[in-house]
């Protein structure tokens, strides 16, 4: 039985660690971990949507990524174009507005990587007067997105900002900050992942690989998640 969400948990975000290592430890080559792993993305992602977190965000690819072997750099690239052929099909069906939040501009450089960023974009736009959110991070790096932010307001005419004009010009704007954050693959670090927004987050980490993750222990993130006092600073 999965558990009640309410008013105190509006945003969960996960970062998907460990598909490489899964694919590993059975004798197959890193990338087809990211394959096992799209299928548990989509899986959790529903999940989420079922039980009725209203913000749900994936950490997909960072900035640093695109270091990885080219072969396994494609195989992502090939998830996601397959993953917004989905989204697409799914669209009319679903109260779930698409964003993908990251530096597109190094798509451009990449093959394919134009007919990404036109229908992410288009995605975003055909979706967005849905009342659930899902952020999908990609080209992402928490780092650059508050340079970014900061570039943007200097191009506005900011000659001095607030914590208020620096989070209305985050990529997840205008979402509330995550409440939760899952972590899966045994490491104990935030990665460059919503450094700005996961200030006052509650933090959930598990040595279960991204593929082997279950709803049953989303929920426990949950239940435990509801169990901490959030004092934000105070007494």
């Amino acid at each position: 039985m999965s558990v009640k969400i309410d008013e105190r948990l509006k945003h969960i975000a996960f970062i998907m660690d460990g598909n490489g290592r899964w694919a590993q430890k059975r004798g197959m080559p890193r990338y087809y971990g990211h394959k096992y792993g799209a299928k548990k993305f989509r899986e959790i992602l529903e999940y989420c949507l079922d039980i009725g977190v209203l913000v749900t965000t994936v950490y997909a690819f960072s900035t640093e990524n695109w270091t990885r072997p080219k072969k396994e750099v494609d195989a992502i690239m090939k998830i996601l174009d397959s993953y917004l052929d989905e989204c697409y099909d799914k669209k009319d069906g679903y109260d779930v507005h698409y964003r993908f939040v990251g530096d597109m501009s190094l798509f451009d450089g990449y093959e394919g990587g134009e007919s990404i960023i036109r229908r992410m974009n288009e995605l975003d736009s055909l979706t967005f007067s849905k009342t659930r959110t899902i952020n999908i991070a990609v080209n992402y790096g928490g780092r650059d997105e508050i340079v970014n932010a900061v570039n943007r307001l200097i191009s506005e005419g900011y000659s001095k900002v607030t914590k208020d004009d620096l989070a209305s010009h985050m990529y997840t704007a205008p979402y509330p900050d995550p409440d939760l954050i899952i972590r899966t693959g045994g490491d104990l670090r935030v990665s460059n992942f919503l450094l700005w927004q996961c200030a006052y987050s509650e933090f959930y980490f598990t040595s279960t690989l991204w593929p082997d993750l279950t709803t049953e222990e989303v929920d426990k993130a949950i239940e435990e998640f509801y169990s901490r006092k959030r004092r934000y600073g105070g007494v």
